[in-house]
């Protein structure tokens, strides 16, 4: 098959997994033969092993950041930094895209930006919620109260001597007054962790200490 015709059939796709080219190609030996010329030539852009996607030009389709995580790395679901500065609770709008995964930690980067994905274990890989993006393609992200204990959990190793402060001078948490303070216990207890369950009881003490100012 040539370009032409492969870009007629993938054009609306937001992404192109490898085994959709042995749709089109038949004969896997081919179809990787096929693929690595288009990709010398530009043609088609590597996400990571396994996934692509068309070159700016060709493509009908621009994939969100967002949708682009959960697609590089399953299962997983945005959260952390990312899904903090999203929800406008750090002042900071994070450029790299954070997610959790019950995968080994992984970081990918490419021409779309930089993904990066933190272990979580199975049982605490919930707190999430399905929505569109703007193009209208689901996907994964936690929900603001995941969002802070997942943080508040992959940054226990920082904290020695945990106070009310911390979460204002060293997190640099805003816009709290929304969040949901028995959802925070409950994401907490997922962890079964009890520096964390203590953490995210002080972290409520914040949250209504700043729902007074």
């Amino acid at each position: 098959m040539n370009y032409a015709n492969f870009k007629k059939k993938v054009i609306k796709f937001p992404v192109i997994p490898a085994a959709d080219l042995l749709l089109f190609e038949g004969k896997r030996q081919a179809a990787r033969n096929q693929l690595n010329r288009w990709l010398n030539k530009g043609l088609v852009l590597k996400l990571r092993r396994g996934l692509y996607i068309l070159n700016e030009n060709d493509r009908k389709i621009d994939p969100s950041s967002r949708y682009l995580a959960n697609q590089l790395y399953a299962p997983s679901y945005v959260s952390l930094e990312y899904a903090l500065g999203f929800y406008g609770l750090i002042p900071e709008r994070v450029r790299d895209v954070t997610s959790v995964t019950t995968k080994k930690t992984a970081r990918f980067i490419n021409i779309m930006g930089v993904f990066t994905y933190q272990h979580v274990k199975p049982e605490a890989f919930r707190g999430y919620t399905a929505v569109k993006d703007e193009n209208g393609f689901d996907l994964l992200i936690a929900s603001p109260e995941k969002a802070a204990i997942d943080f508040l959990y992959l940054s226990l190793d920082r904290i020695k001597k945990p106070n009310i402060d911390i979460f204002e001078s060293s997190f640099r948490f805003q816009n709290t007054e929304e969040l949901d303070c028995k959802k925070i216990i409950a994401m907490a207890a997922l962890f079964k962790n009890k520096k964390l369950t203590k953490l995210a009881r002080l972290f409520c003490e914040f949250i209504r200490k700043e729902r007074q100012l």
